[in-house]
């Protein structure tokens, strides 16, 4: 296959492989690092890729790098927050159809959720942002992290569990 059509399989699937880096690594910049990696992995292997679903593809390869890097390995837990006076390195855009209250009231529950699925173990926050974010099947996810639908389904289950009892204890 020819340089356009790796850009034309890959490319539409970058915004994917950066949010399942960012959540795998909680940290913009190692994100970054691991999507660059996966990116020239995929390049290098793009001859082996048989056509079906690219990107279940990438983010196979996202996550693999992810795993092999000491990122994630070295279990850094460092998570850029918007601050009041500064950095803010997730966006935060109001929809245009938004009073204020409203606005600030979903930047918070955006934080908060943000900030409670960060405190999951790897194998669960995974999971959960390929099915809940990224909206793959469990087939695909049970693919891309090669385990069972069994587990898949399970690891699901944990997480939103687990995500429930840090809602409750916070409201508190």
């Amino acid at each position: 296959m020819t340089g356009g059509a790796f850009e034309a399989v890959v490319l539409p699937h970058l915004d994917a492989a950066y949010s399942l880096a960012r959540w795998l690594t909680r940290s913009p910049s190692d994100a970054d690092d691991v999507v660059q990696e996966a990116v020239l992995r995929a390049a290098t292997y793009f001859t082996g890729f048989r056509g079906t679903n690219p990107r279940g593809w990438l983010l196979q390869i996202v996550r693999n790098t992810a795993y092999a890097s000491h990122a994630l390995a070295r279990g850094v837990v460092l998570v850029a927050l918007p601050t009041e006076g500064g950095d803010t390195t997730i966006p935060e855009i109001a929809d245009p159809g938004d009073d204020p209250e409203t606005a600030l009231s979903r930047r918070q529950d955006q934080r908060r959720v943000t900030r409670l699925l960060s405190q999951l173990p790897v194998d669960l926050r995974e999971t959960l942002v390929l099915r809940e974010l990224e909206e793959l099947s469990y087939k695909e996810i049970a693919q891309i992290t090669e385990t069972p639908i069994g587990t898949v389904m399970s690891r699901l289950w944990r997480a939103r569990q687990m995500l429930a009892a840090a809602i409750k204890a916070e409201e508190r």
